[in-house]
């Protein structure tokens, strides 16, 4: 399995696309694993770009320190793992949690991120926050599930969930068969909680890369007010809105090509 080193864990990562491709990080969001499909690989990003992405610290395949983890220590974690990698910058995507991360990334290390998009994410602060997962968790798994349905996308509404009952029981019924691995729920846990302390407000205009901020107009976890405040706070970031919710990468077609040409507006 591909690991490499990075500081005090390792991470596993995996990689596709021609390499004489445009180089693009992607960062997923919370309780990422790679073994999850269909995952990031299988969209179609490696059709353009030389696509990487990882098990963030505490999920699947990386390791799982046995202590709290930081969101400076995430955008960390994503800059060693290039620099392992031979990676000296690249266009980044990061999605909900992915873009906390990206933020901190971009913020921490700028050299090393040439455009960036940040999808359905939120800043915290000032400029707002996302869903507060923290104060969900100690519900059952199943009425977890049943209340995210309805925050991920505002218009799943009960007569919506009435009227679409096989989409509701799909997605009220997704289960996780890696969760009950040693180690898999603290570390999910670590996730959520540096999650919660997530802020770059105040930081925000010092942003320099060309950053598109994008988002679902009936998002519930990354608000739309939240997009168009984290827009306005970027210098130059451009804002676009999908027909979407949380998910609008994958609901909405006109997302994936917009994302593609934007990252692909910095070649020469």
């Amino acid at each position: 399995m591909p690991k490499v080193r990075v500081g005090d864990i390792e991470i596993y990562y995996e990689r596709k696309g021609d390499a004489n491709l445009p180089r693009l990080l992607f960062i997923s969001g919370t309780g990422g694993d790679l073994r999850l499909k269909p995952g990031t690989l299988e969209g179609a990003w490696p059709k353009h770009f030389d696509t990487l992405v990882y098990d963030q610290r505490g999920l699947g395949r990386s390791s799982k320190p046995d202590r709290p983890y930081t969101m400076a220590e995430y955008g960390d974690d994503a800059a060693g793992l290039m620099r392992a990698l031979g990676w000296r910058s690249a266009r980044v995507i990061g999605v909900s949690f992915g873009g906390m991360v990206a933020q901190e990334l971009v913020l921490r290390h700028p050299e090393m991120v040439e455009r960036l998009v940040l999808a359905c994410t939120s800043p915290g602060g000032a400029g707002g926050s996302s869903h507060a997962l923290h104060e969900v968790q100690h519900l059952s798994a199943g009425e977890r599930a049943r209340r995210m349905v309805a925050i991920a996308d505002t218009r799943h509404d009960a007569a919506w969930a009435e009227a679409h009952p096989n989409e509701y029981r799909m997605l009220t019924s997704m289960i996780n068969p890696y969760a009950g691995e040693p180690g898999y729920a603290a570390g999910a846990a670590r996730q959520i909680e540096a999650r919660a302390h997530h802020d770059t407000w105040d930081r925000l205009p010092e942003i320099r890369c060309p950053v598109l901020v994008a988002g679902g107009r009936y998002d519930g976890m990354a608000l739309p007010e939240t997009q168009e405040n984290m827009a306005r706070r970027i210098p130059g970031a451009k804002l676009e809105m999908f027909e979407a919710g949380h998910g609008f990468m994958m609901q909405d077609a006109h997302a994936a090509p917009a994302i593609v040409a934007f990252l692909k507006g910095g070649e020469s």
